[in-house]
C-alpha cells in the first residue's frame, strides 16, 4: 500500500544524497539544516547514536492549530504514477474540492489525469511536465490551498519543503523523509511557516483499526500494555518489474540502508492506540537484521544475464525487526519484509491489561466478555465501536478496502470547515523517524537509539487525534 509510483528520475541534489555507493550517509547526525559526513566503510559503526535533544523551536507549534475554512479546498497534485493516478480519482470524488493544478514528467501520465478532472466536470487543470523540477512552479501558483505529493521517496522531503515555503498545506506519501535532519527540517518549517505538513498514512484510517483506536480510548483492553505493527508484503516480483515502478528507484534503496525501510503502515496505527505525541511519547528504537539474501536470489531465478539489476549489491536485510518503547515503559514491536515469500501483513495487534487484539486474521480475547483463552468475534464490536466515519461512509470508493477515502474525506472536510487535522508535522516526524534509526541500531548490533521528541515537550497535553468527534 502507499506505493508511491510516480515517473520521476531522481533529480542530480538527490542523486548525490542517495547514491548506493553512500549507504548509511548523512543518515540524520549532523546539524540541523546540513549534511552529515559519509561514514567511512557500510561496516563502521557511527561515531554517535542519534540526537534526542530539540533544536531551538523558531515558531509555535502547530499541535492542535485548525486549517483555515474555506468553502472550496483547491488541490495541486505532483505524482501521477500508479498511487497518485488512482487518488485523484478520490479527490474528485468531493464536491467541495477542485483539483487546479498537476505535474509529472511523463506526458502521458498528465493527458490521464487532466482527462479525469475535466470528466469530472471540473475545469481543465494547469499541467506542469517540463521534467523532475517543475514542481517547484506548481508550488508558486497563487490558487492553491494544498499540495498532494505521490512521488519515489527521494523527493519528499524536497516537495515538502517548497510547498510550505509556498504557504501550502502539504501531505505526503510515506516515507515522509529518508534523513533525521531532514525531519527536523520540517518540523521546523512547519511551525515557521504555519502551514501543516501532513503524512498521508491511510492505514490510520483502516476499519479495523479505527474500531480498535476507539475501544482502547473506552478502556476496554484496560491498561495498554504493548503493540506491533508490520509491512510484510511481497514486493520481489514489483520490483523487478519494468513497468510496475518507473525505474529501480524502490530496489535502489536496498542497496542504501538496512533498517525498516516503511515502518508508518504499521506504526501510525500502533501509535495511535497509545497516543503517541497526545499523552505518550516513543523514546527508543532497538533494531535487528537478518542477512540480505532474498532479492539476490529472486534476481538469479529471474533476470536474464545483462539486466541493469545485476550490477546491484543488497544490504537491505530482509527482514527487520525493531522494539520502540515509550515513556510510559509501554513496548511496540515493528517488522518490514518485501523481499521473501509472505502473506501480506500488517500485523496490528494491542494488548493491555484485560486483553488483546490480533490483526491477519482479526481476532479478540478480552476480559470478561471471553472466556477459557478462546478468541472472539471481533465484528461483535462494529455496532458499538466502528467510527463514525465508516457508519457514515459503510461502502466507501477507492483502494485498500476503503481507507484511502475515509483519509482523504476526513482531511479535506477538516481543511473545508477549518477543523485541526487528526495528525500533524510531528505524527509525520514520528513514524518515519525508524527510518534513519533502526539502519543505525543494526549498524550498532541493536543498540537502542534515542527517539527525538519532534514536539518538543508538546506530547505531555492531551488532545484529540484520529478518533475525531464528528462535526457538527
Amino acid at each position: 500500500m502507499n506505493d508511491e509510483t510516480s515517473e520521476y528520475g531522481p533529480s542530480r541534489r538527490s542523486v548525490l544524497r542517495t547514491t548506493a555507493g553512500a549507504a548509511g550517509a548523512g543518515i540524520g547526525l549532523g546539524a540541523l539544516g546540513g549534511t552529515a559526513p559519509a561514514q567511512a566503510a557500510e561496516g563502521a559503526l557511527p561515531a554517535a547514536g542519534a540526537d534526542a535533544d530539540a533544536p531551538v523551536r523558531r515558531g509555535a507549534t502547530m499541535a492542535g492549530v485548525p486549517f483555515e475554512g474555506r468553502g472550496t479546498v483547491r488541490v495541486g497534485i505532483v505524482g501521477l504514477g500508479n498511487r497518485g493516478g488512482s487518488m485523484i480519482d478520490l479527490f474528485l470524488a468531493l464536491p467541495w474540492v477542485r483539483v487546479v493544478a498537476i505535474c509529472d514528467p511523463v506526458k502521458a501520465k498528465t493527458e490521464r489525469a487532466a482527462a479525469k478532472v475535466v470528466a469530472a466536470g471540473q475545469p481543465s487543470p494547469a499541467v506542469y511536465a517540463n521534467g523532475a523540477d517543475d514542481y517547484a512552479q506548481l508550488c508558486e501558483r497563487g490558487d492553491l490551498d494544498f499540495v498532494y505529493v505521490a512521488t519515489p521517496w527521494d523527493l519528499h522531503f524536497e516537495m515538502a519543503k517548497t510547498a510550505m515555503l509556498n504557504g501550502k498545506h502539504v501531505g505526503v506519501e510515506c516515507p515522509i523523509a529518508m534523513r533525521l535532519d531532514e525531519l527536523w527540517q520540517l518540523v521546523d518549517l512547519s511551525e515557521q511557516t504555519r502551514r501543516h505538513c501532513m503524512q498521508l498514512e491511510n492505514c490510520c484510517y483502516g476499519r479495523n483499526e479505527m474500531r480498535v483506536l476507539r475501544m482502547a480510548h473506552a478502556g476496554k483492553f484496560g491498561d495498554l500494555l504493548h503493540g506491533a505493527g508490520a509491512y510484510n508484503h511481497d514486493l520481489r516480483e514489483l520490483m523487478f518489474s519494468p513497468t510496475y515502478y518507473e525505474g529501480p528507484w524502490r530496489r535502489l534503496w536496498h542497496t542504501r540502508l538496512r533498517g525498516d525501510l516503511y515502518p508508518n503502515h504499521g506504526f501510525g496505527p500502533v501509535a495511535n492506540y497509545m497516543d503517541v505525541n497526545r499523552g505518550d511519547r516513543v523514546v527508543s528504537i532497538s533494531s535487528f537484521g537478518t542477512p540480505a539474501l532474498g532479492l539476490a536470489q529472486y534476481r538469479a531465478a529471474n533476470m536474464p544475464p545483462g539486466d541493469p539489476s545485476w550490477k546491484e549489491t543488497y544490504i537491505e536485510s530482509d527482514r527487520t525487526i525493531s522494539v520502540v518503547q515509550t515513556a510510559k515503559g509501554r513496548v511496540i514491536r515493528l517488522e518490514h519484509d518485501v523481499s521473501t515469500p509472505h502473506p501480506y501483513s500488517r500485523i496490528n495487534s494491542l494488548g493491555g491489561t484485560r486483553g488483546v487484539f490480533e490483526d491477519y486474521p482479526a481476532r479478540i480475547y478480552l476480559e470478561p466478555d471471553h472466556k477459557n483463552d478462546q478468541w472472539g468475534d471481533f465484528a461483535a464490536y462494529a455496532n458499538e465501536f466502528d467510527h463514525w466515519l465508516w457508519k457514515e461512509h459503510a461502502n466507501p470508493p477507492g483502494g485498500h478496502g476503503g481507507m484511502d477515502y475515509i483519509m482523504i474525506y476526513r482531511l479535506m472536510q477538516c481543511m473545508q470547515l477549518g477543523l485541526a487535522p487528526d495528525f500533524d508535522v510531528y505524527d509525520a516526524a514520528t513514524w518515519t523517524a525508524p527510518v534513519p534509526l533502526s539502519h543505525l541500531s543494526i549498524r550498532a548490533k541493536g543498540a537502542p537509539q534515542p527517539i527525538p521528541d519532534f514536539t518538543r515537550g508538546e506530547w505531555r497535553k492531551a488532545r484529540s487525534g484520529v478518533d475525531s468527534a464528528r462535526p457538527a
